[in-house]
């Protein structure tokens, strides 16, 4: 999995910044690749192109280049409909406006290329996230000598904007990553993670907080939530408005919740069956073991639903069935789709992975997080490149982009089975494929009712994937599942309370085979999504009986408050 490395990319960023070279490179009209081997170079990565259509594509270029510059001989500024030249300092400014121009055009024809190649699904992929890389990094915003709101600011401040930015710079190079928000203005316990509660067991792997009631009577059967390991569990409980595990308990709900290990050196040999036995399905048997109930409502959030999934479907291969009913929030069972994620995994990769850390190592998080940001770079990398670097402003206050930067590192072995065996292979999702845990996992054998939820304009786990989760689960009992599509992305979508009366959701009540077909029948709800859910899980939580006056039993007693200590622990 090839990620960024950010030092580097500050580097050659820093060695172009007052520099017009690049810049001069990337506006020359592109009629040069008139003369390039294209056809040669393609046929390398085993892909083609239609002669034909590259002349097509050719042609419409220099009329459109043609065109730009006969305005601009005319003084006719251009139209320029995107948000990183949407600033005056773009529009009053004649060579600015045609850099401007000249870039989109150069990226638009870039991208049609890209677009027409011939060649397998995942080889075209990676070529347009390539080529979409590249355009992106030579954008005119990036630099200073093509930037004027930049300019403008180091004219206005007499320099300092400039000094500010290299400043900043200089102290992301040391953390190795690019500030997204003012870090200093959150911490752990006292302004992010704030839900009350106590932690009543760990072991290596996981802390399990029970968080104290907020009414006087609770639903009988408690919920146990598990969150993804990739990253620190409070996405799910940032600030008291915007929490998810708050709103659960204001619902009735006696709400447990996994917090899992910053894994170190110490956990370098820990496995995929690891999380699942010692962390999933213990977290099952000690809420099962508090609460005396047998059945709890199930929750798993993105890695986290696939873990319970797993977890799920090893303990029914054991007679055991403790979920009363499962929610799955952008959660992968069917690996078929895996959106743009799918550029960073084939066999290669993942066999070099498996090579350096399969048997024994660490999975640095800052690996991970690098990948991720490449995935948006405009909105998470070169922005705050514009912002932070080039104007010497720094990033506001942001609770969510805290917590993104709070990353977590994962053991070579776990990671490197689930890259291999979901992402690559597929084989969650086919009947007893697979032993995980000592027992062949068969999905299919869940026996719960089922909440899934996607969000519409998600880059990491497609909506549509995660609708194929309906297909495998309760084969036999469809109308026991659920599904609703949220407006907005692999966050936001999923934290969007009530009270922020933001956005929409999309529901049909109607069980169909294919996620097409649901949308077309589905009705489009303002607001959010998670009375809905609410509502679900209240059917699935028993009688309702008071409220537990302590935490835990004799057996699992109070260890500290909530968030506990392992959520605190910071990736190297």
């Amino acid at each position: 999995m090839k990620t960024f490395d950010p030092q580097a990319m500050y580097s050659e960023w820093m060695s172009q910044l007052g520099s017009q070279a690049p810049w001069q490179d990337w506006v020359q009209p592109v009629k040069a690749m008139a003369e390039m081997p294209v056809s040669d170079v393609l046929k390398d990565i085993g892909a083609k192109i239609d002669p034909a259509a590259l002349a097509r594509l050719q042609n419409e270029y220099m009329q459109e280049f043609g065109r730009l510059w006969q305005d601009f001989a005319l003084s006719k500024l251009p139209e320029l409909n995107d948000k990183r030249f949407s600033a005056t300092d773009w529009h009053n400014h004649a060579m600015h406006s045609y850099s401007a121009a000249s870039y989109l055009l150069n990226a638009r024809f870039l991208m049609a290329i890209a677009e027409a190649v011939e060649a397998p699904q995942k080889i075209k992929q990676k070529i347009s996230f390539a080529v979409q890389q590249m355009i992106d990094a030579m954008s005119p915003a990036n630099f200073l000598v093509t930037n004027p709101e930049a300019q403008s600011k180091l004219i206005e401040s007499k320099g300092e904007s400039l000094a500010r930015g290299i400043s900043q710079m200089l102290a992301d190079m040391q953390k190795g990553r690019i500030s997204q928000t003012d870090e200093s203005a959150f911490e752990v316990g006292k302004n992010v993670a704030t839900t009350v509660g106590k932690v009543v067991f760990e072991n290596r792997l996981f802390q399990l907080i029970q968080y104290t009631p907020l009414t006087k009577t609770v639903h009988q059967r408690p919920l146990l939530m598990i969150p993804p390991c990739i990253n620190k569990y409070y996405i799910l409980d940032l600030q008291p408005e915007n929490s998810l595990v708050r709103y659960a308990v204001e619902q009735g709900h006696t709400v447990f919740l996994v917090s899992w290990a910053n894994p170190d050196e110490s956990m370098s040999e820990v496995t995929w069956d690891d999380y699942i036995e010692d962390g999933a399905i213990k977290a099952f048997e000690v809420v099962r073991a508090i609460s005396k109930q047998e059945k709890v409502n199930a929750f798993g959030f993105c890695v986290g639903g696939t873990i319970i999934s797993t977890a799920l479907a090893v303990l029914a291969a054991r007679g055991v069935h403790p979920a009363s009913s499962l929610t799955l929030l952008t959660t992968l069972l069917d690996f078929s789709d895996t959106g743009v994620l799918d550029v960073f995994v084939d066999e290669v990769q993942v066999a070099l992975r498996e090579q350096s850390i399969g048997r024994k190592g660490i999975m640095p998080g800052r690996d991970l997080a690098s990948t991720f940001s490449s995935l948006r770079a405009n909105d998470l990398v070169w922005s705050y490149v514009q912002s932070n670097y080039l104007k010497g402003e720094a990033p506001p206050p942001f609770d969510l982009l805290y917590w993104n930067a709070d990353s977590t590192n994962l053991p070579g072995p776990m990671f490197c089975w689930y890259l291999r065996n979901t992402y690559l292979e597929n084989k969650l999702r086919q009947t007893s494929e697979l032993t995980v845990a000592g027992n062949q996992v068969s999905l299919g054998t869940i026996d719960a009712p089922v909440f899934v939820y996607g969000s519409r304009e998600d880059h990491i786990v497609p909506w549509k994937a995660a609708f194929a989760s309906l297909n495998i689960l309760n084969p036999e009992h469809k109308e026991r599942n659920m599904f609703v599509l949220g407006a907005s992305g692999h966050i936001a979508g999923v934290i969007n309370p009530p009270a922020k009366k933001k956005r929409s959701y999309w529901f049909n009540p109607v069980a169909t085979e294919s996620a097409d077909a649901w949308f077309s029948g589905a009705v489009e709800h303002q607001g959010s999504w998670w009375p809905v859910w609410s509502e679900f899980l209240a059917k699935h939580g028993g009688k309702m009986v008071k409220a537990p006056v302590k935490p835990g039993n004799a057996e699992y007693t109070e260890i500290e408050a909530a968030p506990g200590r392992y959520v605190k622990v910071r990736a190297n």
